[in-house]
């Protein structure tokens, strides 16, 4: 057998591993705090629900990443606070944003996780860190497809120029 063929947990990961898995961590992070802040403005029961799901998703996966880095002496990228949930009535009519904005930079946010999964999961020796990120970009994918079937029921889907043969 090879060098890298032992147990995996007990391999080192590799720069760009280590760098999948922070950034990774750090956008996550980010994403939460944000559809936590969207949730307050979004009107819509189904978006909220979808909402309340992406943030339970990039909990478990965030809980997944901290161990890894943690284990491997990783210090862990700063988390923003918690946000609070308000009324959207207490929200200024022109400082919300509405509900078809919002699946969009939902639709926007799962689309580059899917990039940045399929990223990773090449650059990745480690087959644990590769299925790790396989496993998370599969979750996108699902959460891609409820979107896009709650953007196609609502109307909020905007349709690029269509392609027709005269």
């Amino acid at each position: 057998m090879g060098i890298l063929s032992g147990n995996q947990q007990q391999e080192p990961l590799h720069y760009g591993e280590v760098f999948s898995l922070w950034s990774y961590l750090s956008v996550a992070k980010g994403d939460s705090a944000s559809y936590q802040t969207l949730y307050n403005h979004a009107g819509d029961k189904e978006l909220k629900r979808l909402l309340e799901e992406l943030v339970q998703g990039i909990r478990q996966e965030t809980q997944e990443i901290e161990d890894i880095l943690k284990v491997n002496g990783v210090v862990l990228p700063p988390s923003p606070p918690e946000r609070s949930v308000a009324d959207l009535e207490d929200i200024p009519v022109g400082a919300r944003m509405n509900d078809p904005e919002i699946s969009a930079a939902i639709s926007l946010n799962i689309a580059q996780g899917l990039v940045a999964c399929s990223q990773a999961i090449g650059q990745s020796t480690r087959e644990d860190i590769a299925m790790l990120f396989g496993k998370f970009h599969m979750n996108k994918a699902q959460a891609g497809a409820k979107a896009l079937r709650l953007n196609k029921e609502k109307g909020w889907l905007v349709l690029p120029p269509q392609h027709k043969k005269s």
